[in-house]
């Protein structure tokens, strides 16, 4: 079915090319996108790809991690992932343990990320495995994919983060024309 939210998110991303930046909080124009069958799986499945994808050399267990992601993941279909359960758990749990170092803050412990993008990957995991009728899951995981830090606004949306709003939009464009071929 078709929505007018992928309208809504290149108007975010006109905003970051007017004004340098937008709030993250935008992005809940996403939630409603999600509430639909089948979409916020595909979608975590297509940002943890996307994330295992990236270029750059990485060595040690996070190279390990990778090369694993991109067996469960290199020929996985987009629009409506299967993936083994057994071995997508294992690889979640391997990710969090890898990153599972606390910062105790005044408000709380604070998780300390090293590889963003092996969190990407973790957090589409759990999606896909526990969460995929949670759209508030699924903002989480568009912001964390899409936010960019700049000195002149802080963390947010800014200039790099018009790309990969302008990637959602073209796999949601996608995935509504799929799904309206479905039986």
């Amino acid at each position: 079915m078709r929505t007018n939210i992928p309208e809504k998110l290149l108007e975010i991303s006109d905003e970051i090319a007017a004004r340098g930046h937008a709030n993250l909080t935008r992005l809940t124009v996403l939630k409603p996108w999600f509430e639909r069958p089948n979409r916020l799986r595909a979608f975590a499945i297509w940002v943890a790809a996307k994330a295992k994808s990236r270029k750059g050399k990485t060595v040690g267990v996070a190279g390990e991690l990778f090369k694993e992601a991109q067996a469960l993941l290199g020929h996985v279909q987009l629009y409506a992932p299967e993936l083994d359960h057994e071995t997508a758990r294992h690889l979640h749990d391997r990710l969090q343990r890898f990153q599972n170092q606390y910062k105790k803050q005044q408000w709380g412990p604070v998780r300390i990320i090293h590889n963003w993008t092996l969190m990407l990957v973790e957090q589409g995991l759990a999606i896909y495995l526990w969460h995929a009728g949670s759209p508030p899951h699924g903002y989480k995981l568009a912001a964390d994919y899409c936010q960019h830090y700049d000195s002149r606004y802080g963390s947010g949306l800014s200039g790099p983060s018009r790309t990969k709003i302008e990637e959602m939009v073209r796999f949601m464009f996608a995935f509504e024309a799929w799904e309206e071929g479905q039986p």
